[in-house]
């Protein structure tokens, strides 16, 4: 007998947000739950929109940026930003029932160029995001039913831990490949607090990761247990089974971050783990490269330290190629910094790593991480120290 198809999955409903401020460029930091236009069809194929007044739009160069916005006709409950220069533009619920977000270009272009500069706000930012995912992971006690900001939660936590890309539905129903919003349940094994994720992800790559977490085992299994194929659902407070997607992940971390004096006004995303991790690993490597007993030549020494090497390693624990990767998740200048320890022999690189890895602080970080947080602190003394 064939199983029952899924039941089609509630939206969650947007969370409410902070004031907006204004972002560089000229543009300003919106939310969907703001007053927005809306979306009426009018016809078999056209559309037309209400302003939050009620009003009809009638200014054809707001239509005309709206069409441009290419908004699909099948997305439901779509928002539409009121503003021309706000961030975000518009969104909309897909067949799938997952918010979908079209942002302005001018944003993805600047997060496009930098991508690496405020690298250092997430390090500083990212124990008090651990933190707060301990300690929304640690409240639920057995029995409760599974909340938005658990499975969020146990989300960030993986992202964490595993290098994951956070997944797009497009590209799951379009490309079959996947990430960890977009997890179907045959995609994980369980054994007590183990895990295993095998999937393909994005360009088909396979992705298989390992780990052993308690608590997320214990989020996981609940979740296998529940019907319909999507893995991470949480329930509403009406009993409702509602999906998450990447948008929801990072509402998640604006709420954390947003405000915070350690954050510089920068919004993070799901995308800055895989770029601080792979930047993490870049460095550590080049550290124990350069560290090892001096080599007997310079010739030898170049090939100790091999950046290709290390691009190819840091690609493999994030599931992409070198190339993509230097461009992408390890930040230039540690590159920069490997090319000039390979040139430079002697005593004085162990001396380098003593600068930039002497501090114990802040607590939240693997040793790791406080040598990349200090480094970008403070670059140009490390490098200045390689002359020495």
């Amino acid at each position: 007998m064939p199983a029952p198809p899924p039941s089609p999955r509630a939206p969650a409903p947007p969370r409410p947000t902070s004031r907006p401020q204004k972002l560089p460029g000229g543009l300003v930091y919106v939310t969907p739950d703001m007053p927005g236009l809306t979306r009426v069809r009018s016809g078999a194929k056209a559309f037309r929109y209400r302003l939050p007044d009620g009003q009809w739009l009638q200014d054809p160069d707001e239509v005309a940026r709206i069409k441009r916005l290419a908004i699909p006709p099948a997305y439901t409950d779509v928002w539409i930003c009121p503003l021309p220069h706000g961030h975000l533009q518009a969104t909309g619920l897909d067949a799938r029932g997952r918010r979908q977000y079209r942002y302005h270009p001018q944003w993805r272009a600047q997060r496009d160029e930098g991508k690496f500069e405020h690298m250092q706000a997430f390090g500083r930012v990212l124990p008090r995001l651990r933190s707060r995912v301990a300690r929304d992971l640690a409240a639920h006690r057995n029995g409760q039913p599974l909340t938005r900001t658990l499975v969020l939660a146990t989300l960030v936590r993986l992202l964490d831990t595993t290098y994951l890309r956070v997944g797009n539905e497009e590209y799951a129903a379009t490309n079959r490949s996947y990430g960890l919003t977009t997890l179907r349940t045959r995609h994980v094994q369980l054994k007590g607090s183990q895990l295993k994720l095998r999937f393909r992800g994005k360009s088909g790559v396979l992705q298989e990761v390992e780990l052993d977490d308690p608590r997320v085992a214990r989020v996981v299994r609940r979740c296998q247990q529940l019907p319909g194929q999507e893995l991470f659902q949480y329930e509403d407070e009406d009993g409702s089974l509602r999906t998450v997607g990447s948008g929801d992940v990072n509402d998640y971390l604006r709420e954390i971050t947003h405000g915070a004096a350690d954050s510089e006004g920068d919004h993070f995303t799901a995308k800055d783990f895989r770029t601080w991790h792979g930047t993490t690993q870049a460095l550590e490597l080049t550290r124990l490269a350069c560290t090892q007993p001096v080599a007997p030549t310079a010739a030898d020494k170049n090939v100790r330290y091999n950046a290709k090497a290390i691009l190819a390693e840091v690609a493999r624990q994030l599931g992409n190629t070198p190339a993509v990767c230097k461009k992408s998740y390890v930040h230039p200048a540690v590159l920069e910094l490997g090319t000039r320890l390979a040139s430079d022999a002697g005593p004085g690189l162990q001396a380098v790593w003593n600068h930039i890895g002497g501090t114990t602080s802040p607590r939240g970080l693997s040793a790791a991480e406080r040598r990349l947080l200090a480094f970008l602190r403070k670059p140009h003394k490390a490098r200045s120290t390689t002359k020495a």
